[in-house]
C-alpha cells in the first residue's frame, strides 16, 4: 500500500499457538474504512458474527488511524474493537494518552489478537516487532501495580502500558483496558475479552518519531488552519479559557442539571439539588492539582486531583470526568467528591468501566428503597463506604459482587424487576436524560454498541451549543429534526473515530479541516462529503453486523422511564422522550427498514 500516514503493518497474534504474523493493510480497506474504529470493525465483521464474545475465536483489535502519531490536534486516540460480552453487539472503545502515538512510532497501525494463551501473557512491542512474554508476575495485580512493574522492568522513558486489572481477569462483563493508569477504553467489556484470552497487558517502548504527511506543504497549511480553530477563544476548546479546558468534561454537570437533563438516583429524577458538589467547578475550586494532557493536545481537559481529608486523604488520581462523576455521584445519590474520586480510582485500578459500574449499584439502591432486595442486603443512596467495598467485590466476583459484575440487567433481573435497569441493548445510559436532551435519547436507542453518548454527540448542539457557543445550536426539548441531526453526528463521529482523533476536536474543527488533513497525510483526494460517506459506511457495517446477530426490528428502544414518566426537574419539567416520532425520521434518513439495513443500502455503500 502506498498511502501516506500508515506504517502499513498490523500484527496478527495467535495466542493459542504463541505466534505473530505481520500483515499489510489492504488498500481497498484503508480507502473505505480509513483506520481506527472503521478498520477494526471491518476485521471483526470479517471474522464472523456468530462467535461467542468470550471464546478464543473472537478477535480483539487495537487500532490506530492515519493521523496517529502526527502533529494533528488531539490525535492521541486508540480504538479497541471486538464483539462485546456485555451487549452481544459489535463494540469499539477508545482511550487517550500516549499509547496510540507510541504504537505508531513503534511501526504498527494495529494489533489483532485471537485465540487463548495457556498461561498469562503480555505483548511487548519494540523495534518493529511484537513478543509474547510471561505475565504470571502481574496476573492478579491491579492496573496501578502492573504499570509500576513494567516501568521498573523497562524504564519509564518512551514507555506505555495498557493493561487489564482483576476485573478483566475475573471476566466482569464491563471490564476494560486502562492505559497509563487512568485512560480507559471503558465501554463494552473489551477488558473482559482480554481476560478471556489470558492477555494481561500491552507494553510499548518507542521513541518519538512524528509521522510525516505525504504532501508536506499541504499539511502545514491544513494543520495551521485546524490549530487556529482549536485555539479560537470563542470555543469550548480554547486552552486555559474555554470551559472544556478550564473545568474538564465535568463542566457539563451544572449545565445539564439546570435544563433538567441530568439523570439522578437511577434516573428517577431529571436533576439533583446537590449536583454542584460533584461538578467541574467544585473540583476546580477544591481538589484540582494539575492539568495533564494527551499526545498533540493543547486543550488539557484531564483534571488531576488530590483528596486532602477523610478516609481517602492522600489519594491523587485523574480524572473526575463528567460521565464517571455522574455515574457514581448523582446517579447513586452521592454528593461526596472524595467518594467520587475514590470510586473512579477503584475503577481504573480494578479495570472496569467507571460509567457502567454506577448502574448495577443504582439498581441495587432503588431496589433497596422499594423493598425489592429479596434478602440480598441493602445499599442506601450515597453510602460511600459500601460503594467502595462493592467495587472490590465486583472486581473479584465475591459474594453479591458476582451478580453486580454481570451488569445492571442481571441485577434488576435478580431482584425480579427488570424495569429498574436503565440500559439499551444491555449497556447503561450515560449522563444525559432523554426527557431533557431528546436527541440523546434517539442516540442511545440507535447506538450500535448499546447506550452511548459518543456515537453521535448531540449534546454538543443541545447543551454545549446553547451555553458555550460553537456553530451548531439546537433546542434540547424539541424532537423534530433530531433524526437528521443524529444521522449527521453519528457519521461525523464515526469518521473521527477512524482517523482516530478526539471527539472534542469536533467542537472546534470543521469537517473541511479534517478532510484537508486526511488528504495531505495520505494523498487521497478528499472533501467533507467523502468523509461523511466513510462515516455512513462504517455505521451501516456495524448495524449490519448487529442485524445478523439478532438485533433487528424493534431493537432500538429506551427504558420506559424515559418515554412514559414525565421529567420532574429543571427546564424539562413535564417532558417525556418522543422516541417513536424521532425513530421514524431517523430511519427515513438512514434508509433503514425499522432498524434493519436493506441489501440495497449495503450495495450503495460498497459494503457488499
Amino acid at each position: 500500500m502506498e498511502l501516506g500516514g500508515y506504517a502499513n503493518k498490523v500484527a496478527w497474534v495467535d495466542l493459542s499457538a504463541g505466534k505473530v504474523e505481520y500483515k499489510p493493510i489492504a488498500e481497498d480497506d484503508a480507502r473505505k474504512y480509513i483506520g481506527g474504529r472503521g478498520l477494526g470493525v471491518k476485521y471483526v465483521f470479517d471474522n464472523g458474527h456468530t462467535v461467542d464474545p468470550l471464546s478464543p475465536e473472537n478477535i480483539l483489535c487495537f487500532m490506530n488511524g492515519p493521523l496517529t502519531g502526527s502533529e494533528a490536534n488531539m490525535s492521541g486516540r486508540m480504538a479497541v474493537v471486538t464483539k462485546s460480552p456485555l451487549t452481544g453487539t459489535i463494540t469499539d472503545s477508545h482511550h487517550g494518552g500516549w499509547s496510540a502515538a507510541r504504537l505508531r512510532w513503534a511501526g504498527f497501525d494495529g494489533l489483532v489478537f485471537k485465540g487463548k494463551a495457556d498461561k498469562p501473557v503480555y505483548a511487548y512491542i519494540h523495534d518493529d516487532k511484537l513478543e509474547l512474554l510471561d505475565a504470571s508476575e502481574v496476573w492478579g495485580k491491579g492496573v496501578h501495580d502492573t504499570v509500576k512493574h513494567f516501568k521498573e522492568k523497562y524504564g519509564e522513558k518512551d514507555l506505555t502500558v495498557i493493561a487489564i486489572g482483576p476485573a478483566g481477569e475475573n471476566l466482569v462483563k464491563y471490564a476494560c483496558w486502562i492505559n497509563e493508569d487512568d485512560r480507559a477504553s471503558g465501554r463494552g467489556g473489551t477488558g473482559c475479552v482480554g481476560g478471556s484470552k489470558m492477555l494481561k497487558a500491552i507494553v510499548v517502548k518507542a521513541e518519538k518519531k512524528i509521522v510525516k504527511a505525504a504532501a508536506r506543504e499541504k499539511w502545514k497549511e491544513a494543520h495551521k488552519k485546524a490549530l487556529a480553530e482549536i485555539m479560537d477563544e470563542r470555543v469550548v476548546t480554547s486552552p486555559r479559557k474555554g470551559g472544556l479546558s478550564v473545568y474538564g468534561t465535568n463542566v457539563l454537570m451544572n449545565m445539564t442539571n439546570v435544563i433538567g437533563g441530568l439523570p439522578a438516583k437511577n434516573s428517577q429524577f431529571t436533576g439533583w439539588d446537590s449536583a454542584e458538589k460533584v461538578s467541574g467547578e467544585y473540583v476546580n475550586d477544591n481538589i484540582l492539582v494539575d492539568n495533564p494532557t494527551c499526545h498533540a493536545c493543547p486543550v488539557a481537559c484531564k483534571k488531576e486531583v488530590e483528596i486532602k481529608d477523610g478516609p481517602y486523604a492522600g489519594l491523587r488520581m485523574e480524572s473526575v470526568e463528567y460521565e464517571p462523576a455522574w455515574s457514581v455521584g448523582t446517579n447513586c445519590g452521592n454528593d461526596d467528591i472524595r467518594v467520587v474520586a475514590k470510586m473512579i480510582d477503584c475503577a481504573n485500578d480494578y479495570g472496569f468501566d467507571a460509567i457502567e459500574v454506577g448502574h448495577p449499584l443504582s439498581v441495587w439502591m432503588e431496589a433497596s428503597e422499594r423493598g425489592y432486595t429479596n434478602g440480598s442486603g441493602k445499599l442506601d443512596w450515597g453510602d460511600g463506604a459500601k460503594m467502595v467495598e462493592a467495587a472490590r467485590m465486583i472486581a473479584h466476583r465475591e459474594g453479591f459482587g458476582d451478580v453486580l459484575a454481570n451488569g445492571a440487567n442481571a441485577v434488576a433481573a435478580h431482584f425480579g424487576h427488570p424495569e429498574l435497569a436503565m440500559t439499551v441493548k444491555g449497556q447503561g445510559v450515560p449522563a444525559y436524560d432523554p426527557r431533557g436532551i431528546k436527541g440523546m435519547g434517539l442516540g442511545y436507542a440507535t447506538s450500535n454498541r448499546g447506550a452511548c453518548h459518543l456515537r453521535g454527540y448531540t449534546p454538543a448542539a443541545e447543551v454545549v451549543g446553547n451555553v458555550l457557543g460553537p456553530s451548531t445550536v439546537a433546542d434540547p426539548l424539541a424532537w423534530k429534526g433530531k433524526g437528521e441531526m443524529n444521522f449527521i453526528f453519528q457519521n461525523v463521529h464515526a469518521v473521527t473515530d477512524c482517523l482516530d482523533v478526539c471527539k472534542f476536536a469536533t467542537f472546534a474543527e470543521s469537517l473541511d479541516s479534517f478532510a484537508a488533513q486526511y488528504e495531505a497525510m495520505t494523498g487521497v483526494p478528499c472533501d467533507a462529503n467523502h468523509l461523511l460517506k466513510v462515516g455512513e459506511r462504517v455505521y451501516n457495517l456495524e448495524r449490519h453486523y448487529n442485524n445478523l446477530n439478532g438485533f433487528r426490528e424493534g431493537s432500538d428502544t429506551l427504558p420506559k422511564r424515559f418515554t412514559d414518566e414525565p421529567s420532574n426537574y429543571g427546564g424539562s419539567k413535564g417532558h417525556v422522550c418522543e422516541l417513536d416520532d424521532m425513530l421514524k425520521e431517523y430511519y427515513d434518513k438512514r434508509g433503514w427498514v425499522n432498524g434493519v439495513v436493506p441489501e440495497s443500502k449495503l450495495k450503495e455503500l460498497e459494503i457488499i
